[in-house]
């Protein structure tokens, strides 16, 4: 087998995703696969945008909680 395909359970564990999720969305037809007579095969870049998408995501979310909330200046204290 060449490395441009994955059986459900290399994609389970390049997604760290269950094997059954993986063949819920192959019958769900979310993700595209090919059925070699005895398993499901499926093309691994059309993995890589989806990945790369979502590590931006991550970086774009933790840049927000990084940032220090500003003072309102419009607080008062009621003390």
């Amino acid at each position: 087998m060449t490395d441009v395909y994955l059986t459900v359970k290399e994609a389970s564990e390049y997604l760290s995703m269950p094997e059954h999720q993986i063949e819920k969305l192959i019958f769900q037809g979310k993700i595209r696969a090919i059925h070699d007579g005895s398993q499901y095969l499926l093309y691994k870049d059309q993995f890589n945008t989806h990945l790369k998408q979502l590590e931006k995501y991550k970086k774009l979310v933790e840049e927000i909680l990084s940032e220090p909330v500003p003072e309102d200046i419009d607080i008062k204290d009621e003390d």
